[in-house]
């Protein structure tokens, strides 16, 4: 093997363990139950109520549950599940502090809810035991906005707050959807479409570059804030928006060789696609939310710079993290190397599932290393058996 073509594997090799630790970044099972049950009890007893506002009320998860980009949570953080409560019996006209108090007097009416019931500036918060909880945040239709957009009640302003968890759901779907053009077909996209109000989202295992990506930028987000101002760290809508359109515009315009290629590109160019402005001697960053006017997911970068300036540092070391992978020499290094960055637990259960995965290979004599691949597989034909391999498609 050449060393054009030995890099080549490298890099599929290093997109096929990153996709390892992302599944082990996801909810257990038993997590993921827990949490269906939940939603399903309180959206039962939401739905039940005789009070007449609650007519034709939906309730359906928003966020990372729907988009297929969670993460399991470190330190002091929590596994949360994001709630719509649709109030269709209400409307922008009623005063939105009413609105949100008729959903939390409703939860408060049971005993089971109004004991674990917690009020956020936007939404009604579960706490369960554990890590776990539930925001139900109320809503009302967003009668000027012709994407079908809604409203949500913000506590602290005491207004209505524009926001489109539907149509954004569906613009980050299409661009999941979208294929990128490869040499080599080593990264598999798959296309999923989600009901507006949907039973729980079924967690999918091969998710595409695209949610891969999040899941990794929102992982290494944990781990770099941890050990800072957990505070000041970067909201998951503004790495799931930027890795969004990022996504599109290089699958658009590129062609890959591998999906490490995509995704350390994808990364490395999210800032590009954040407004700047100078408004009176001032910098002023925009994320316009596409599916619905005056929602900025970087408003609070306005009025706290040094969330934008978090932020952006936080970016410059990500993407160095991911683009040194390619650098290192054997599984070691890279476990190590990967573990500062993503968590030592994920990284080493992934890397645990190699090593037995290229063991069990190598005692039933089925090691070989297929051309092109560069990590150990199954013999097959057109592939070259080898001796004992350390990572890479590199003998000992």
């Amino acid at each position: 093997m050449n060393i054009i073509s030995r890099d080549f594997a490298k890099r599929i090799d290093l997109y096929d363990v990153l996709e390892r630790v992302c599944e082990e970044l996801e909810p257990t099972q038993t997590q993921q139950d827990r949490a269906q049950s939940h939603y399903e009890a309180v959206g039962d007893y939401l739905a039940r109520s005789d009070d007449p506002r609650f007519d034709e009320v939906e309730i359906a998860p928003q966020g990372s549950v729907v988009l297929g980009t969670m993460t399991r949570p470190i330190g002091r953080l929590e596994h949360d599940v994001d709630l719509l409560c649709r109030m269709k019996a209400l409307t922008s006209y009623d005063d939105p502090a009413f609105v949100k108090k008729v959903v939390g007097d409703r939860l408060k009416t049971s005993d089971r809810y109004a004991a674990i019931l917690e009020e956020k500036q936007r939404c009604w918060r579960l706490n369960y035991a554990g890590d776990f909880h539930l925001d139900i945040t109320p809503s009302v239709l967003n009668e000027k906005c012709t994407q079908g957009g809604e409203l949500v009640p913000d506590r602290k302003l005491q207004r209505w707050k524009t926001t489109n968890p539907t149509g954004y759901l569906h613009r980050f779907q299409e661009r999941a959807a979208l294929v990128p053009q490869m040499a080599l077909d080593s990264v598999r996209v798959e296309k999923s479409v989600a009901s507006s109000v949907a039973p729980y989202p079924e967690n999918k295992k091969h998710k595409g570059v695209l949610r891969r990506t999040v899941q990794l930028a929102k992982r290494h987000r944990d781990v770099y804030f941890d050990r800072r101002d957990p505070v000041i760290a970067p909201i998951s809508v503004i790495i799931t928006t930027l890795a969004a359109w990022s996504y599109e515009y290089f699958v658009r315009n590129r062609i890959y060789d591998t999906g490490f290629d995509l995704l350390e590109d994808v990364l490395r160019h999210m800032p590009d696609f954040i407004k700047v402005e100078q408004v009176g001697g001032r910098t002023q960053w925009y994320i316009w939310n596409e599916t619905t006017n005056g929602e900025n997911f970087a408003e609070k970068w306005n009025s706290s710079p040094e969330r934008a300036v978090a932020f952006y540092r936080w970016h410059s070391v990500v993407t160095a993290d991911v683009a040194g992978l390619a650098d290192l020499m054997g599984l070691d290094r890279l476990q190590a190397s990967m573990g500062s960055a993503f968590g030592e637990r994920p990284v080493t259960a992934a890397m645990d599932g190699i090593r037995e995965r290229v063991s069990d290979a190598r005692n039933e004599g089925r090691l070989s290393v297929a051309p092109m691949i560069g990590i150990a597989a199954a013999a097959a034909a057109c592939t070259t058996p080898v001796r004992a391999n350390t990572f890479f498609g590199r003998p000992e």
